[in-house]
């Protein structure tokens, strides 16, 4: 098996943590490297949690470089009300300080994607945070770009309703500038021709619930694997219920990650996207899905997942365990007739 080559760009963040480890999981991803970027925590703190979870996975030969602090215009919001002030639920995760990481990923991202231009083995970027780094790495570096081979983009909203406000899903409000500027590029600029962005939003990943029922079948199978899972969720499940009564929490990431390395997990179409920076609406994804400006499509919009599917998927990866032999027993708990 040829492995894709990929670099993850991450805000970590407890459905980070769960996407990392399915990714790190996977022989079909040569994972290059880990970026981080601030948004559900500081970048700062973010590096830290990546350096945790390469440690958990026993993949350390993976660097980690720290990205963006800020966002290109507004002023930086955090989510620390829903992954805790430490990003991994208040888990008491000590610090891998025999660990360390570097800096400027910015270079890195655009100096990995220019070596794949001239090899002629593209890299592909999958963003679970805001995109503060790719909208750095368009400005500063356009050239290099001709070495992507796709960007998958856990973000947006089409019909669903808002995480961080009635409209706006969080990672493109937490930088709506930087997500707009991604999204104009992939419109304009003729290196990007025919690579739409894989919109991974909220209409997808909503029905993506890690219920209680499903971390006790992980713990059951593989008891270290649930373990960690179970200590950094447990604030998660908590936020949940409160902000939006679901019995177990949304987990976003993986399904970028699932979606990446299975297509037949998803499925959407080909539009227009643009996304909404300033005002009331601020972090809206725009798609002109009836094509009314007749602009160039940039974007792939996914709008439908199979949940049981992808549970089979995710709980196999990362217990290691035959997906098949575990359907009779999900099946049970998601309640899904053969």
């Amino acid at each position: 098996m040829n492995a894709k080559k990929v670099i993850i760009d991450c805000d970590p963040g407890i459905d980070d943590a769960l996407a990392l480890m399915l990714a790190l999981s996977s022989p079909e991803l040569d994972v290059l490297g880990i970026t981080i970027v601030s948004g559900n925590v500081s970048a700062d703190k973010g590096v830290n949690n990546a350096l945790k979870i390469l440690k958990w996975m026993n993949r350390t030969d993976i660097p980690v470089y720290l990205g963006e602090r800020l966002p290109l215009v507004r002023e930086y919001v955090n989510a620390e009300d829903t992954h805790g002030e430490d990003g991994l639920g208040e888990s008491g995760y000590e610090s891998p300080d025999d660990l360390s990481y570097h800096t400027d990923a910015v270079s890195f991202l655009s100096q990995s994607l220019l070596n794949a231009a001239s090899s002629g083995d593209f890299i592909s970027i999958i963003a679970l945070g805001p995109m503060t780094n790719i909208a750095r790495l368009i400005q500063t570096c356009p050239k290099s770009l001709c070495g992507l081979s796709e960007l998958v983009s856990m973000g947006g909203n089409y019909k669903s309703h808002g995480n961080c406000s009635p409209v706006a899903e969080y990672n493109y409000w937490c930088d709506p500038h930087a997500a707009r500027l991604v999204y104009e590029a992939f419109e304009t600029n003729p290196l990007l021709s025919r690579k739409p962005i894989h919109m991974v939003g909220l209409d997808v990943t909503r029905k993506i619930v890690l219920t209680p029922n499903l971390l006790e079948y992980i713990c059951q199978i593989s008891p270290e694997v649930g373990e960690h899972i179970r200590r950094i969720t447990r604030f998660y499940f908590d936020f949940h219920w409160k902000q939006e009564q679901v019995i177990g929490c949304v987990i976003n990431d993986p399904l970028a990650i699932a979606y990446f390395i299975d297509r037949s997990l998803c499925h959407g179409f080909l539009t227009y996207t643009t996304v909404e920076t300033e005002g009331l609406c601020m972090g809206q994804t725009i798609v002109d899905a009836f094509d009314f400006w007749k602009k160039k499509k940039n974007s792939i919009v996914l709008t439908h997942t199979d949940a049981f599917r992808f549970m089979c998927f995710f709980i196999g990866r990362i217990c290691h365990k035959d997906s098949s032999q575990m359907e009779p027993v999900l099946r049970q708990i998601m309640e899904v007739r053969p």
